[in-house]
């Protein structure tokens, strides 16, 4: 499954392989997707997983920027050690 999708900001869009590597992440939504396979209108199970998937690409990004801060603050106060 390849999770890389466009997105203006490119350190997301190449920071995904974590979620492709992340079994449990990967069969929860194996099992998202197949409950909206009983969803026998097209249109509402489209929008369905579409919104599903935002929600997904926000929670990433958010997750990115935390990490991101994360990292930076650790080297700050390594450099301030030194």
């Amino acid at each position: 499954m390849n999770l890389k999708r466009k997105n203006k900001n490119n350190k997301i869009e190449t920071n995904l392989a974590w979620k492709e590597k992340n079994e449990d992440y990967l069969s929860q939504l194996q099992k998202f997707l197949d409950a909206t396979d009983s969803i026998e209108r097209e249109d509402l199970k489209n929008n369905v997983i579409i919104q599903m998937l935002k929600c997904d690409s926000i929670l990433t990004q958010a997750a990115e920027k935390e990490i991101q801060k994360y990292k930076l603050k650790m080297y700050n106060i390594e450099e301030k050690n030194t």
